[in-house]
């Protein structure tokens, strides 16, 4: 098969999956693991709407220490693994465990040490996207 024939039929088969919402299975277990590792300053932006976006949404939170930024990633992950069988395309960041990113495709999970958070205000840089607060 050629590239080409490969990139159009790829582009068919996602244009069949259905767009993630708040009330979707990943988006429900993603916000439940934070809330078991008692994540705080919970928010989603919604990115549906803004063209340049890489996923459809970013759920963004912070832990206090870097034993709860680790605990909390790692939950997000065996949370998803089990509710909805989906393993993170990747995830960056465990060595430092100031920001770790999980990503999900559809929706990337920012999970920031406090004061990496104020620093690099991801919530400013999308702020054209519509936030919902999930504490």
């Amino acid at each position: 098969m050629s590239t080409l024939s490969l990139l159009t039929s790829r582009g068919k088969e996602a244009k069949a999956i259905s767009r993630i919402n708040r009330n979707s299975k990943l988006f429900k277990a993603i916000l439940n693991a934070i809330q078991e590792k008692k994540g705080e300053n919970i928010i989603s932006l919604d990115l549906r709407k803004i063209p340049e976006a890489v996923a459809d949404f970013f759920i963004i939170c912070e832990g206090s220490s870097t034993t709860q930024v680790r605990a909390i990633a790692d939950n997000v992950e065996v949370k998803v693994r089990e509710i909805c069988g989906e393993a993170p395309y990747r995830h960056e960041g465990m060595s430092a465990l100031q920001w770790v990113l999980v990503d999900y495709v559809n929706v990337v999970v920012h999970i920031f040490h406090p004061e990496t958070r104020k620093f690099y205000r991801l919530e400013e840089m999308w702020s054209d996207a519509v936030s919902a607060d999930h504490e």
